[in-house]
């Protein structure tokens, strides 16, 4: 298993490896404001509450970044040794789209999932495309937004 990872590692190039190390660092950094701060505050650094603003096409480069951020951030919530889950994803991503100075939207959404319990999700979205969270976040109602930038 390690010589497989560690041959795929070799494969990447240094922007992918550096973006890595930063989601790395980034979902620590997410799962203890989670764990340690009330969400309340943590809001703020996630844009502005509001109407999600309608999805503007970035520039090519813009859209390769943001696709670089979102596919670091997924890879590395599997093999941290906690279970860092799509708020923990969707926060990391947010903060480092907004490092590179790209706009993005956060959602998040609830449904009734089996039986009575309250499921929640969390997402976020640069541009027209769906970073974190999206294999099943049509299926949740949002319940609120954060914006930062034209989204």
């Amino acid at each position: 298993m390690w010589r497989k990872a560690i041959n795929k590692w070799l494969e990447l190039d240094w922007a992918q490896r550096f973006t890595l190390f930063e989601a790395a660092w980034t979902l620590v950094v997410a799962q203890a404001a989670i764990r340690l701060i009330p969400f309340g505050k943590i809001a703020p650094s996630l844009g502005r509450l509001g109407a999600p603003p309608p999805a503007t096409p970035l520039a090519s480069g813009a859209v390769q970044q943001a696709q670089r951020v979102g596919w670091a951030v997924r890879v590395l919530a599997h093999y941290l040794p906690w279970d860092a889950r799509c708020l923990a994803q969707a926060i990391a991503a947010s903060w480092m789209l907004r490092r590179r100075g790209l706009p993005s939207v956060f959602y998040l959404g609830v449904d009734h999932g089996r039986e009575t319990w309250l499921e929640a999700h969390a997402w976020l979205r640069c541009g027209d495309e769906i970073l974190t969270g999206e294999p099943q976040h049509e299926r949740f109602k949002v319940i609120a937004v954060f914006s930062e930038g034209r989204g």
